[in-house]
């Protein structure tokens, strides 16, 4: 039986494969995590292109330094996210202080608030994508259908009890966005 806290073992592979520069196993993390990647870039940034320009930027990064990531430290996949977020927020950054240095309207605290927003909208969708599907069913059921927690479990075929633990559970988890800290496993911190 392996080890609760040993990574993966795809992870590992992975990492192992990049390291020795195989080319298919880039475009095997990009089938994989390229749709993670340009939805969190996007979610900070609100702009395809630069969601596109990060998008390329974090695998160009993995594949020049594929020992940066460390499968003891986690998931690969949330060292990706990580990255991302990094990525997109720097960019984020540097672009609303050109803006605001050429004239634009708005003051550093102005951008500081819209860096917090943006990536608490990141760790959110992270955090969603990441969560299991009964989660994650549960909630976009409530949420986007407008269905409390009787239709949900009528609708997910459960009991009441467990469609309430499934809400209660995906809330807290969504909650953990807002947090000074990233949530577990995801390091995305501002």
């Amino acid at each position: 039986m392996a080890k609760k806290d040993a990574p993966p073992r795809w992870d590992r592979k992975m990492q192992q494969r990049l390291a020795r520069g195989e080319a298919a196993a880039l475009g095997e993390l990009y089938d994989r995590f390229a749709s993670l990647v340009h939805g969190l870039a996007h979610t900070v940034l609100a702009d395809e292109r630069a969601a596109d320009s990060v998008t390329r930027e974090v695998f160009t990064h993995v594949w020049e330094h594929p020992d940066a990531y460390d499968p003891k430290q986690g998931p690969l996949r949330s060292w990706v996210a990580d990255l991302t977020h990094r990525l997109a927020v720097q960019r984020l950054r540097a672009t609303e202080t050109a803006a605001l240095a050429q004239g634009g309207n708005g003051t550093t605290e102005d951008l500081e608030r819209k860096v917090r927003h943006a990536s608490v909208a990141a760790r959110a969708d992270y955090i969603v994508q990441a969560m299991p599907v009964p989660l994650r069913a549960a909630l976009e059921l409530a949420y986007f259908q407008r269905r409390d927690y009787r239709q949900t479990a009528t609708d997910l075929g459960v009991t009441e009890d467990e469609a309430r633990r499934r809400l209660r559970l995906g809330l807290q988890l969504l909650s953990t966005a807002h947090d000074a800290g990233a949530p577990p496993g995801y390091g995305g911190a501002v």
